[in-house]
């Protein structure tokens, strides 16, 4: 009988210069220029240590299952590092046939008037440290954490949804065009 000693994936990650990570139990928090924004590991099977502007990230067990919970992991991480660093940004586009569509932004919503003539605003809500700035036809939406950002966008596209018509002829709404990392000043 041959016994096969597997190793456990391991993996480091150079924290950039001006990031600043810190780990309480499962909770990453990250701070750099843009901001802060944290994780919660808890629920992930993976072993965190942050030493020396270094992350190492240990998978639980051999198997590829674990290392790809790692892999995704350090992705995670990478992420939100890049993101308090240069954020990211998402435009949008306004398409409207006959009723002008207008967007405005109140406390943590996005209140898109007069869709396809209705008299109540059609809402949207601003996730995290997001901003959603409407400049014209286009509706610009940045942040430092990419899924705040992401999922702020997704929600405004689907809140303008052409409901009872055919969306081939309606094609009214919101519609993301450009994305891109860096936030627009």
């Amino acid at each position: 009988m041959s016994t096969k000693q597997e190793e456990i994936f391991q993996a480091t990650f150079d924290v950039p210069a001006k990031v600043k990570l810190t780990l309480k139990k499962h909770m990453l928090h990250i701070e750099g220029p843009l901001g802060k924004t944290y994780k919660n590991f808890k629920k992930i099977p993976v072993g965190l240590e942050v030493k020396d502007n270094k992350v190492t990230i240990t998978a639980v067990n051999s198997r590829k299952k674990y290392h790809a919970i790692a892999n995704t992991t350090l992705s995670i991480i990478r992420t939100l590092c890049e993101g308090v660093l240069t954020g990211y940004t998402i435009k949008m586009k306004i398409v409207y046939a006959h009723f002008p569509i207008t967007v405005k932004t109140k406390d943590k919503l996005v209140l898109v008037e007069n869709f396809q003539g209705e008299r109540a605003p059609r809402t949207a809500k601003i996730h995290g440290t997001t901003k959603v700035t409407s400049k014209g036809d286009e509706v610009v939406v940045s942040g430092p954490v990419l899924q705040h950002v992401t999922q702020t966008a997704a929600e405004i596209q689907s809140n303008t949804k052409v409901k009872n018509k055919d969306h081939r002829v309606f094609l009214d709404g919101i519609y993301q065009f450009y994305k891109e990392k860096g936030i627009e000043k």
